[in-house]
């Protein structure tokens, strides 16, 4: 079936009637996290607004002012989730969010023209696309994609875009034969209706399902933005269009001035500064490791030092690590001695070493993961990450108690 908003992809506001409505629980996500959301199952005699598909998300909108949560395409059915009900028969308006319709009707369209020069050009022929929040790509079956060929691309497809060139929409029978003369990817096997075939102009006929620009001007301006390899010999071609492009030079704009600050230097000095910045963080970093280093073996030399030398030794660092600990027990070499190392926030998450006699070994440590609240495990040398190195006092009580417990057996 054809839809209204395939029919006309700028209307923004349709009245139509209600085929059927019922209850439905339909995971959404949210904040980047899924949810299952009790909404309406709600279908109508026609809708301007498009369910996904040909690579194309959905739309969103409302209807008599309920927000739609999702449309999705069951067949020759557009199936919309509503947060309200509507009653089976009545009349209603729908409303499309134009902001996010017209942002996919430039993506889709300006995929069309890329993947239409690229094959004509270069014999790039698209295997898939993806019409992502910001940034989009297209999947061609090629293994390599020079620079010199995307800036020639980007070139010929933005003078496309300034030609003004029509784009139409006609529709066929599944069965006609003028269908052999478009590119398509392949019908849906649950196809209901007829085909739709989209044209530019003597660039390109190809089948699609999706809402597109009636002119290529309207596309305003595409930016190809960077090649990537994909899997089994294809590369990935980055783009944004239409006024995807405006925000994001905006966008570099913003963050070119917030690095001028930060750097202290002009745009064109920016990568050499943030190299020199790299080089002396490494040189700093290493110098950091080797005090740590001291650190810990003057650590370590100090607890040798003691006469008599305690059973058991506990040590905490807030901003030492795994490799600190270990020098400190190699510094000490006596595995006759308990040790109880940590490293991390005082109050928060961290490391937790237990190293001495095997079977101290394993009887405490388990116990002190249980009391910071971690997991580890090891024999001689156990260790974990903890979460609640704030309570290292009552971990010491218990050692302490295991230890005297056993000087009294």
């Amino acid at each position: 079936m054809v839809f209204q908003c395939q029919r006309d992809s700028y209307q923004k506001e349709f009245e139509t009637t209600v085929v059927s409505c019922k209850p439905s629980k339909q995971e959404f996500v949210h904040d980047g996290k899924k949810k299952k959301v009790d909404c309406y199952e709600v279908t109508f005699e026609d809708t301007i607004l498009f369910p996904e598909g040909g690579g194309q998300p959905d739309d969103r909108g409302t209807v008599n002012g309920i927000p739609v949560l999702r449309i999705i395409r069951r067949g020759g059915e557009a199936i919309h989730y509503l947060e309200s009900s509507l009653e089976a028969g009545s009349k209603v308006t729908q409303k499309v969010d134009w902001q996010r319709r017209h942002d996919h009707m430039q993506q889709h369209s300006a995929q069309h023209l890329i993947s239409a020069i690229s094959e004509d050009e270069f014999g790039y022929a698209t295997s898939s696309w993806y019409l992502g929040d910001t940034v989009s790509y297209i999947v061609f079956n090629t293994s390599t994609f020079t620079a010199e060929k995307v800036s020639a691309l980007e070139d010929t497809i933005n003078f496309k875009l300034r030609s003004a060139i029509p784009v139409t929409v006609m529709e066929y029978d599944a069965a006609d034969p003028k269908l052999k003369e478009s590119h398509t990817r392949g019908l849906p096997e649950d196809l209901v209706g007829p085909v739709r075939v989209v044209t530019m102009d003597g660039i390109d006929s190809n089948m699609c399902c999706g809402t597109h620009v009636q002119n290529l001007a309207d596309i305003q301006a595409i930016k190809l933005l960077y090649t990537e390899k994909g899997k089994a010999n294809k590369m990935l071609l980055y783009f944004v269009a239409g006024n995807r492009v405006l925000r994001y030079l905006g966008e570099c704009v913003t963050r070119e001035r917030e690095l001028n600050t930060v750097l202290r230097t002009c745009p064109s000095d920016h990568v050499n500064r943030i190299e020199k910045l790299q080089k002396d963080l490494k040189s700093s970093l290493k110098s950091l490791r080797d005090a740590f280093k001291d650190l810990a073996v003057c650590e370590g030399q100090k607890f040798l030092s003691q006469n008599p030398r305690p059973k058991v030794y506990f040590h905490h660092r807030r901003d030492g690590d795994m490799d600190y600990l270990a020098v400190i027990i190699n510094e000490i070499n006596d595995e006759s001695v308990l040790k109880i190392l940590t490293a991390g926030e005082d109050k928060g998450p961290g490391t937790l070493v237990v190293h001495g006699p095997q079977d101290l070994v394993a009887q405490v440590g388990p116990k002190l993961c249980e009391i910071l609240e971690g997991r580890g495990g090891g024999k001689t040398r156990f260790t974990g990450k903890v979460n609640r190195l704030g309570k290292r006092e009552e971990a010491e009580k218990y050692v302490l108690s295991v230890l005297n417990y056993e000087v009294e057996s």
